[in-house]
């Protein structure tokens, strides 16, 4: 494996940003790639820090992708950076550009914890013709829903930042179980979709109800709990069960 710290120049942030990239070897002409994202308090170094991400991949020639996007939840902020446009049409770009990865939807996954699980689902739902599958572990999936900043005023205002008026977030882009709904109405592709959360994790019940949703209208699903907290070994755990999850064409 190769292990790449890429630092580059985004157009759409206006400034300089890090990736980390995991590339398989021998050198082959185009790797299916998994885009890893991470979550709020975290960079693009954590999943390599506090998993063993690439040694789990060592065998799969599986490209990964793990970009940085601060406290951002994967959104165009309404007073702060557009790291939703960033992450769904500049950084695949860029990747493409300068890495040998797959432009098949068949090639293409996302997955991420807490806030990355939400982003992960709200890139898979929002370009269901991009990715075939999607995972979230531990996800922050009802974000339009109640949540732990309904009470904590200082998270309230961190959350108007990246979204404006939070009143106005059910049923936009930016609300996960909107985007379910619409995806399942459609006659499009629909990514397979992988979910995990622990039974002791304080997102468990935004976990619970987007399930239920995602069942209730036919998503293509698969959904596993059990003990576990909000904490890293329990992802390094489940992050193995993603991989023998993804539909990765080996050989």
């Amino acid at each position: 494996m190769a292990l790449i710290q890429c630092d580059f120049y985004s157009e759409v942030l206006q400034l300089n940003t890090s990736m980390n990239v995991i590339l398989p070897q021998p050198a082959r002409a185009r790797y299916p790639v998994l885009y890893l994202l991470h979550g709020l308090s975290d960079d693009h170094t954590i999943w390599l820090r506090r998993t063993s991400i690439e040694r789990y991949v060592d065998a799969l020639g599986l490209a990964v992708v793990m970009p940085a996007v601060h406290r951002s939840f994967y959104a165009d902020m309404a007073r702060g950076n557009r790291y939703w446009t960033f992450t769904s049409r500049e950084l695949p770009a860029l990747v493409r550009g300068f890495f040998p990865i797959s432009h098949q939807r068949e090639d293409t996954f996302v997955a991420g914890l807490s806030m990355g699980g939400y982003g992960a689902f709200k890139l898979a739902l929002s370009f269901p013709q991009r990715f075939a599958a999607a995972a979230s572990l531990s996800g922050a999936l009802d974000q339009a829903g109640p949540a732990p900043q309904d009470a904590d005023p200082a998270m309230r205002a961190e959350m108007e930042n990246i979204y404006g008026d939070l009143d106005k977030l059910p049923g936009s882009a930016n609300d996960t179980m909107h985007l379910a709904a619409q995806i399942a109405r459609s006659a499009g592709p629909k990514p397979r979709l992988y979910q995990c959360c622990g039974t002791e994790d304080f997102l468990y019940d935004q976990n619970l109800r987007f399930r239920d949703h995602a069942l209730a209208l036919g998503l293509d699903l698969t959904y596993e709990e059990g003990p576990g907290e909000h904490e890293w070994g329990y992802w390094d755990r489940m992050i193995q069960h993603v991989l023998a999850w993804l539909p990765l064409k080996i050989g």
